[in-house]
């Protein structure tokens, strides 16, 4: 072979090294992954990562423990299976408009998904971004219909979304269970799920090109919720820098005591749940990891019908004095929250009156000179000529089609305006998780300027009309 010929194999070869491969294998906690490809160039995901063991068995109301080790090169190109919940009702209005077809739910529910524009590419050090779905702590799972996160690393952030624990399995409280917990508590299950994924994001993104040193922390209704109690925590420290709350409230303005003062609300929680179970035969850890799904849903209807007696049992976290050791509302007044860069907000047609609670957060942020920034989402989302869609306005959760810039998704008549406006939105979204401020001419919330971005549109709906100044009422 002529020289010529050896030099240029040999700088080909060298060419060739140090190219990373478009759709590399990445090696992660369990063991080697590839992803797929999504819809957008360059965009890749990684579809139902394990980030702990499937809590089931002896593992069930415990807290997540390390992934099981896998063989081969994992292709993530299939979901996991949602937490365990009921499956949807037809009459429920959020039915039709996010939950139309149910994936597979079991107790096997511990997955994550990643989109992400810098597969192997460990020095890019992307923003990263956790997003926690909603669902009042009983359903829901994290790649609803409209959590589409490919337009977030198409915009240069790596999303990740989550499920965790929900209703009796992720949140029951209970003294065996606390007894044989080494922290002497139980409950949270769903919370430690999160600050599992936390911890799991925190050692492994770089692998997707993200920064483990700039994480994101989002989540919208008892997502939101899931936020004030990670932020609150103190099992959390160093793992966020940034926080958004949507739809989750602020901060109560007028807070309330503790029904006992004695006893605290895992101590309340748990004796209800052990009256229960008593009562059905459950007197045992072991009695209570053997009963299913549907003895364990239908157990508080058939106390309540035999016994005449009322009875709640608590699924959504507690103060258990390890997860959480004080309210979000206390420890935000406190100022014993992260002190991080936060936006929050709310739809105009919300559950509740919130705007109060979020000008009290703002203004204990403010003292505390961490920015906060604070949103309307006003905009009424259209409907058919027959006005078909039983949910109206600027409601609950509707914001969600508009942050994840994935109308194509739903069946609402949505227009070129919606587009306009949803770029707007998710550009906010994704600006504060690169540097902690949205941009687009959003200024955080002061005393001198209390003020919130409010997201709409012009009365023609022909163009962008997002705007500093107060909300707006609520519709008629």
């Amino acid at each position: 072979m002529r020289i010529e010929s050896i030099f240029a194999t040999l700088l080909l070869a060298a060419t060739l090294a140090g190219c990373s491969p478009v759709n590399p294998v990445l090696e992660i906690e369990g063991g080697r992954i590839q992803g797929v490809e999504s819809s957008i160039k360059d965009v890749y995901i990684y579809k139902g990562i394990p980030f702990a063991a499937p809590p089931v068995g002896d593992l069930r109301w415990k807290e997540p423990q390390p992934v099981v080790p896998w063989e081969g090169v994992r292709v993530a190109d299939t979901f996991g299976p949602g937490a365990m919940q009921r499956p949807h009702d037809a009459s429920n209005p959020w039915t039709s408009e996010f939950y139309w077809e149910d994936p597979e739910f079991s107790e096997d529910c511990l997955y994550l998904n990643v989109w992400t524009p810098a597969p192997g590419k460990p020095g890019a050090k992307l923003p990263v971004a956790m997003w926690i779905h909603g669902g009042a702590y009983t359903g829901g799972w994290g790649y609803e219909p409209e959590f589409d996160g490919k337009v977030w690393a198409e915009k240069g952030v790596v999303l990740v979304t989550v499920n965790y624990r929900l209703g009796i399995f992720g949140f029951m409280n209970h003294p065996l269970l606390a007894e044989e917990s080494p922290h002497h508590v139980s409950g949270n299950y769903g919370i430690l799920d999160q600050i599992a994924a936390l911890k799991w994001i925190h050692a492994n993104i770089a692998a997707f090109g993200g920064d483990p040193d700039n994480i994101t922390i989002l989540g919208q209704s008892a997502g939101a919720g899931s936020v004030k109690t990670l932020v609150s925590s103190p099992l959390t420290d160093d793992l966020i820098k940034k926080a958004i709350i949507q739809s989750g409230g602020g901060v109560n303005v007028r807070p309330g005591g503790i029904p006992d003062p004695g006893l605290s609300p895992m101590v309340l929680s748990g004796n209800a749940y052990k009256e229960v179970f008593d009562w059905a035969g459950y007197d045992t850890l072991e009695k209570m990891r053997a009963a299913s799904m549907e003895e364990l849903s239908s157990l508080a209807a058939r106390y309540e019908a035999e016994t005449g007696k009322r009875v709640r049992l608590a699924t959504a976290p507690v103060i258990d004095g390890y997860v959480s050791t004080e309210s979000f509302d206390a420890a935000a007044r406190e100022g014993h929250i992260k002190n991080i860069p936060y936006m929050i907000g709310y739809t105009r047609d919300d559950m509740g009156a919130p705007e109060e609670g979020i000008r009290l957060f703002c203004k204990l942020r403010n003292t505390a000179g961490t920015p906060v920034y604070a949103y309307q989402f006003a905009h009424a989302l259209p409907d058919d000529e027959a006005g078909s869609h039983d949910m109206k306005g600027a409601f609950h959760s509707s914001e969600l089609w508009y942050m994840f810039k994935s109308l194509d998704r739903g069946d609402r008549p949505f227009t070129e305006a919606d587009w306009t406006l949803a770029e707007h939105v998710v550009s906010c979204w994704t600006g504060f998780a690169k540097t902690g401020n949205p941009g687009q001419g959003w200024q955080a919330y002061t005393a001198a300027a209390p003020e919130f971005m409010v997201f709409r549109l012009s009365e023609d709906g022909s163009q962008d009309a997002s705007s500093m100044g107060s909300p707006l009422p609520r519709a008629n």
